[in-house]
């Protein structure tokens, strides 16, 4: 009887489907739970899920901008089940701190792209300038008499000030912050003068009319306000969005790498994921392992001469 009973567990165990004998997938995020980057995750694991008929988790894993959930994912086993959702921080923090315990190319493989968000600079209500041109007509003539407020050091909001200041030569103040909501704050209350924040934090005050805006970091206008142009029409070349994506450790096989990037792509497709985003002025944007490979090298490039041009290091 014993010799049976183990006989039909075996057999039950081997009837089970597939999905129900493999680990689950865990996305790790280097952000806490209700940002944006928690939110990416949870909606592209949602339909992964589906797609891939695996259990998917997330697992937060915050601080240092990005850089734990990294480090851990970077040191995962190559079998498919640890992946990382990041950010623009990934490319960021290449340059800007000394001391990085993983490489962020060697040490990855890349799936993914999830999404683009681009920002936007706005000004306090009464700011002497009404379009970007009159802007850097205005800051040029008075440098270091402005003030430009900054979230998070080090972050694509703080980059994409540095990179507007370094391509139109701008002497502008920056102000520490400990988050965007205290910064914007002070925007609101006129101790600051300017700030690049992101859509989803700028447009309900740009609806009052209590925060000017003055240009989008996008190449083109975006539909939720479609009447502020790129800064980029004026200082040309310029161009920043944050971007969010997926990457697995170095040294998955190909077939895993073809199924993840197969099943990522169809939920950042999905109709319930691009409505999501439309929320945030964010766009959905899938791509190969290959592609995403080769904007990453780029990205950290271009951030490191930003990095440079500010002097800041984290050590």
């Amino acid at each position: 009887m014993r010799h049976l009973i183990s006989g039909c567990l075996i057999a039950a165990a081997f009837a089970l489907p597939a999905a129900a004998q493999e680990a689950p997938i865990r996305l790790v995020v280097g952000a806490p739970p209700g940002g944006t980057t928690d939110t990416v995750a949870r909606s592209i694991g949602q339909h992964m899920a589906k797609e891939l008929k695996r259990t998917v988790l997330i697992e937060n894993r915050p601080g240092a901008g990005g850089n734990i959930a990294a480090d851990y994912v970077a040191k995962a086993k190559s079998d498919g089940n640890t992946l990382l959702v990041t950010f623009t921080s990934f490319s960021i923090n290449a340059s800007l701190y000394r001391n990085l315990p993983f490489d962020p190319v060697k040490d990855f493989k890349p799936i993914s792209m999830l999404a683009n968000v681009p920002s936007v600079l706005v000004t306090r209500k009464d700011f002497p300038a009404n379009d970007m041109a009159s802007f850097v007509k205005e800051v040029k003539a008075h440098p270091g008499k402005y003030t430009m407020a900054i979230g998070a050091l080090g972050s694509s909001l703080h980059m994409a000030g540095e990179r507007m200041k370094m391509m139109a030569g701008l002497d502008i103040l920056n102000v520490p912050y400990k988050g965007t909501a205290p910064a914007i704050t002070d925007l609101l209350g006129g101790q600051v003068d300017m700030m690049i924040a992101s859509s989803l934090n700028a447009l309900p005050h740009m609806k009052t009319g209590a925060l000017k805006p003055l240009g989008v970091t996008s190449p083109k206008a975006l539909a939720q306000f479609p009447n502020v142009p790129p800064i980029g029409d004026t200082i040309k070349g310029f161009e920043s969005n944050a971007w969010f994506a997926m990457f697995g450790p170095a040294g998955l096989s190909p077939d895993t790498v073809k199924s993840l990037n197969a099943a990522a792509r169809k939920a950042v497709d999905t109709p319930e994921f691009r409505k999501l985003l439309e929320g945030e002025a964010a766009t959905a944007v899938s791509s190969t392992p290959e592609e995403l490979d080769a904007f990453v090298r780029q990205d950290i490039a271009r951030y490191a001469e930003i990095v440079k041009f500010t002097g800041a290091t984290i050590d």
